[in-house]
């Protein structure tokens, strides 16, 4: 069987990995629409050797048909269209921050809690922040061992989760500075370049920044426990593609490394790369545009009876949004008629 799809925002960088992970994916698609703003209307994206043109986005019955709109064109936008787009029955997988903590949408993370995507009342469907999908990927199989009940996070986000103009930014960047010339700041606070920026997204009230209490709150939700405490420190570092993330989970009951080690290696969306004496451990620079969440360094905290800790590598644009989108829809086709 065949589905047709829509992408919007198909000229980001998440919306070209779209394009990318479906060929990937080998999904079945029948038709394909693609949308965009007005400054992209008109141009000509290529998916399978077949060329497309670029519609604008607007009010109307462009997505009569539809099966599945894949959407990453902000919160605004997906707030602005959700009703045209779903409105003869598309089910909407939004990338963006609009609904995620809405109780009538479900927040997926298909290895964690692909069934709550079975039921989307508002044919929504949100896909997680990035760094809050890797992170419960790696967090589901310590949990079924043991409840977790604390984690603590500090995150090493690559330009690329500010989009292919802040990814060029750094490029330009590193140029500039080997050529003594004027850097250029724009999609950042400060130079990225030979820096990191503690400070992604804007702060709240509690000191913490919205990215942070993204993981906080989105992470309750798809483990389904609201008893288990998040705190995050977010942190931009000069890395083109892929986040990194250094963790320390508090279970109920002691755990061993190698015990944590043996489940996250059985769990659907990991690999373990954790070989000291070999100095093998994920990282960024050789595991970009893979698929998978790739977890290192585990070990006891030396610091908690308790505790585990270890560093886990994914890549932003894959499975921090386009891939995971795409998973949703595979686990509905999979599984809807179960």
């Amino acid at each position: 069987m065949q589905y047709n799809v829509a992408i919007v925002g198909v000229s980001g960088a998440v919306g070209q990995e779209f394009l990318r992970v479906l060929d990937q994916q080998d999904f079945p698609i029948g038709e394909l629409r693609l949308f965009g703003s007005e400054r992209s209307a008109g141009k000509i994206a290529t998916f399978r050797e077949q060329e497309y043109t670029i519609h604008q986005l607007k009010e109307g019955d462009d997505f009569r048909g539809i099966d599945f709109a894949f959407v990453s064109a902000g919160a605004d936008v997906s707030r602005r269209y959700a009703d045209t787009i779903t409105r003869h029955g598309a089910l909407m997988i939004d990338n963006s921050s609009a609904f995620r903590m809405d109780a009538d949408v479900p927040l997926v993370v298909p290895e964690v809690n692909g069934t709550d995507a079975l039921n989307a009342p508002r044919n929504i469907i949100a896909n997680p922040n990035c760094t809050t999908i890797q992170m419960v990927v790696t967090l589901a199989p310590i949990h079924r061992l043991s409840p977790i009940t604390r984690v603590h996070i500090a995150t090493y986000q690559a330009a690329s989760g500010a989009g292919a103009a802040a990814m060029e930014e750094l490029v330009e960047q590193n140029r500039e500075i080997v050529s003594g010339d004027a850097v250029t700041v724009d999609k950042f606070a400060y130079q990225l370049a030979y820096n990191v920026i503690p400070q992604i997204d804007v702060f709240t009230d509690n000191g913490y920044t919205k990215e942070e209490m993204k993981m906080y709150n989105e992470t309750r939700k798809i483990m389904h426990a609201p008893e288990i405490e998040v705190s995050a420190m977010c942190v931009r570092v000069p890395v083109l593609r892929a986040h990194s993330e250094a963790v320390w989970v508090h279970t109920a009951e002691h755990l061993t490394p190698e015990a944590v080690r043996q489940a996250m290696a059985q769990a659907p969306g990991i690999i373990v790369l954790d070989d000291p004496a070999s100095r093998t451990y994920p990282m960024p620079l050789t595991l970009t545009g893979q698929d998978p969440v790739y977890v290192g360094r585990i070990r006891a905290d030396i610091a908690d009876p308790n505790g585990i800790t270890y560093w886990c590598v994914s890549d932003q644009i894959k499975k921090g949004a386009a891939l995971n989108a795409v998973q949703i829809a595979q686990y509905i086709i999979n599984n809807s008629d179960k």
